[in-house]
């Protein structure tokens, strides 16, 4: 018997499979193919283009500013980010107050630099983009850390 499948459709039924399925769709695809990831290995924004599938040279072109190019790249990477510990990227659901949604600060006082990261819940606020918030404290300061130029770029006015 011969199982043809496309290996999208294989990575979003393998965890649901049961074991001689897993064992089938391991053997077609490859054992590191269904591998979960930890968000914490995504330290480029090439490897988050390539969580997903994107050609990282498609995502900003020379008209782009600065903080567009950033804002691009970042928008990229909180989704890779946001995705790796699921079948699905984690979304916001800004209709649901008891969900927090986590996003980097910075202290611009003294220089630009990481300085912890934040929630709201049931707060209106316009300091940072609602694309740009994770799932968890965990992965804000990761992010904030780890991407700490492209924030810049983005949140900053440069010459």
């Amino acid at each position: 018997m011969e199982l043809k499948i496309k290996k999208e459709t294989a990575k979003e039924i393998y965890s649901d499979s049961p074991d001689a399925l897993k064992k089938i769709l391991e053997e077609t695809s490859g054992k590191d193919y269904f591998k979960k990831k930890s968000f914490d290995e995504i330290k480029t924004f090439e490897d988050a283009c390539e969580l997903q599938g994107i050609n990282p040279d498609s995502v900003v072109n020379d008209a782009d500013t600065i903080d567009e190019k950033a804002y691009k790249k970042l928008k990229i990477i909180v989704r890779s980010i946001n995705l790796i510990d699921y079948d699905r990227p984690w979304i916001p659901d800004w209709n649901n107050s008891n969900q927090y949604k986590w996003w980097p600060y910075f202290n611009l006082s003294s220089g630009f630099g990481f300085s912890g990261s934040d929630y709201g819940c049931d707060l209106t606020s316009a300091s940072v983009g609602s694309r740009l918030c994770f799932e968890s404290e965990e992965k804000a300061k990761y992010a904030g850390n780890q991407f700490l130029q492209l924030y810049k770029d983005f949140l900053t006015i440069t010459k």
